[in-house]
């Protein structure tokens, strides 16, 4: 799911939709800034980031605590998370 595909679950009334998005968001984001510390990592990308790889992995990590803490939320919530949920 791109960014994109969330905005109507974040304008949405329901915070079971707006957890959804949230949820989704976050993937999203861990997924692209995976990608670019491979990238930093290797040497490939094309531009030089202004933090150091180590602060950029860190953030990866808190990114991944934070989408841990939204799963067990959404399981005592029973909140459906797959996207066929979405659409």
């Amino acid at each position: 799911m791109e960014l994109k595909d969330t905005v109507d679950l974040m304008l949405s009334g329901n915070y079971m939709d707006r957890f959804l998005a949230e949820y989704h968001q976050l993937n999203n984001r861990i997924a692209g800034l995976q990608r670019m510390l491979e990238g930093y990592k290797n040497g490939i990308l094309n531009f030089t980031p202004n933090c150091s790889y180590e602060i950029l992995n860190e953030q990866l990590a808190c990114m991944k605590a934070y989408r841990h803490v939204l799963l067990k939320r959404a399981k005592i919530e029973n909140i459906d998370l797959s996207v066929d949920a979405v659409f």
